[in-house]
């Protein structure tokens, strides 16, 4: 596609934007910013969780393993909630579980309850960023769509950013119990000012009512968004970018980098640090880009899998018994930029189907990265059990998803672009004939 059509005029019907668009939106996103500081408080508590719960590394990764397990598990159904039930409902219910969660985790007495505590926590996560997305697109501009998700995504960054920093200070000042309780009361905030503030849809331009159908309309609302190729390529487009970063962040980064390289917490913690900054930046960069140019979207996803692939290959491939300070901030600016390049998996299923199965397939699409996430965290954990610590062979196991996903990616790309080029034709042969 043309920059010249991705920057076009707005379509008919397309909402005004505006700054009452921005306000309602910014408080869904801030729903997300919450979620996502929940989401990341293990990826800096990790050592201490396995202290405190007195686990192995396999038995740590099971937190990360469980709350991703349930956030891919419930996003076809998420997508279908927020088809059917509208934004506010559904985030609304998410702020709730998330934040019993995260009071659940900082109280539990056991591994078992602090299992249960994380598995609630990513089913409220769940629901925040595809309501998010459905929230962007109800009062944006259709041409605007990437970088509102590119801007969803980098605040959602920052949410990560505040466990790296804050939290991770409040955890050893204040104790386990203190840092995660008081740290929950973000999640009330978010909630009074979503039921007091948000509307899903600006007036005038209420979606057409869809009617309870039964299972049959569900399966097939499923069924028609995977047979899109734009849908199944933008999955695989989020299973190959988003992972290593995730894993990185979530689980695994602070232990590699003070057990492997021999870092302080400090410093560990500054290179994580490192990471959600340059997402920011580069979250920015990706979404100019591609609002100008979508032909952009596949190089720049297919550019960061090999960086990403090569700096992580250089670090672990390091002659010396741990790598120098300069590739480690090499390594986490280059991990930096798969969250946005995730983010492209969305501008794929976007224009592959219709609005009234937009939540659904951005369902389908947002399961790829976690459901790659999960599966490394496990392979990592296991790995690590198995070789006595060993992270050059532990981490090796990122290379095979890549491997997996980047051949998904490139059988699916001809006929993904050719059924976007027909939506596109048909798109502008209705606009012409829309009668005044």
């Amino acid at each position: 596609m043309s920059s010249a059509t991705s920057a076009g005029k707005a379509l008919p019907g397309d909402p005004p934007g505006g700054r009452r668009a921005i306000a309602v939106w910014g408080i869904g996103v801030a729903v997300y910013f919450v979620a996502v500081i929940f989401r990341t408080s293990l990826g800096v508590a990790g050592l201490d969780a396995a202290d405190r719960f007195h686990v192995n590394a396999s038995a740590l990764s099971t937190f990360s393993i469980l709350q991703l397990l349930v956030y891919a598990g419930m996003q076809i159904p998420v997508g279908l909630l927020v088809d059917r039930l509208g934004t506010k409902k559904v985030l609304g219910i998410g702020v709730v579980l998330f934040t019993v969660g995260q009071l659940g985790f900082a109280f539990s007495p056991s591994y078992g309850m602090a299992l249960a505590s994380r598995a609630l926590l990513g089913c409220g996560d769940a629901m925040t960023f595809i309501s998010v997305l459905r929230l962007g697109s109800r009062w944006f501009p259709a041409r605007r769509g990437p970088m509102v998700a590119q801007l969803a995504g980098l605040v959602g960054m920052a949410g990560n950013l505040v466990s790296t920093l804050v939290l991770a200070r409040l955890l050893h000042g204040i104790g386990w119990t203190a840092a995660f309780a008081g740290s929950a009361l973000a999640g009330v905030v978010v909630l009074v000012l979503l039921l007091l503030f948000l509307k899903d849809h600006p007036e005038g331009h209420e979606p057409e009512p869809m009617p309870h159908q039964g299972a049959a309309y569900v399966r097939r609302q499923i069924a028609l968004s995977w047979r899109e190729p734009g849908t199944r390529l933008g999955l695989w487009v989020h299973f190959t970018t988003q992972f290593p970063a995730m894993v990185f962040l979530l689980l695994w980064g602070m232990p590699f980098l003070v057990e492997a390289q021999g870092l302080s917490r400090g410093t560990a913690g500054g290179l994580l640090t490192l990471v959600v900054l340059s997402n920011m930046a580069v979250g920015l960069v990706y979404g100019q880009v591609i609002a100008r140019h979508h032909a952009a979207r596949l190089p720049l996803a297919l550019g960061t899998v090999g960086a990403t692939a090569a700096l992580w290959a250089a670090t672990l491939a390091y002659p010396a018994d741990r790598a120098p300070i300069w590739l480690l901030v090499v390594l986490c600016t280059v991990l930096g930029a798969c969250g946005p390049a995730s983010m492209i998996g969305f501008d794929f299923a976007r224009p592959a189907n219709p609005p009234e199965r937009q939540g659904t397939a951005s369902g389908i699409t947002n399961m790829g990265g976690f459901i790659a996430s999960m599966t490394t965290l496990f392979a990592i954990g296991v790995l690590l059990d198995a070789t006595g610590d060993d992270y050059t062979v532990a981490f090796s196991s990122v290379f095979v998803l890549q491997v997996l996903g980047v051949t998904q990616i490139l059988r699916l790309r001809r006929r993904a672009a050719r059924r976007e080029r027909e939506r596109l034709v048909a798109s502008r042969v209705e606009t012409v004939h829309v009668p005044v």
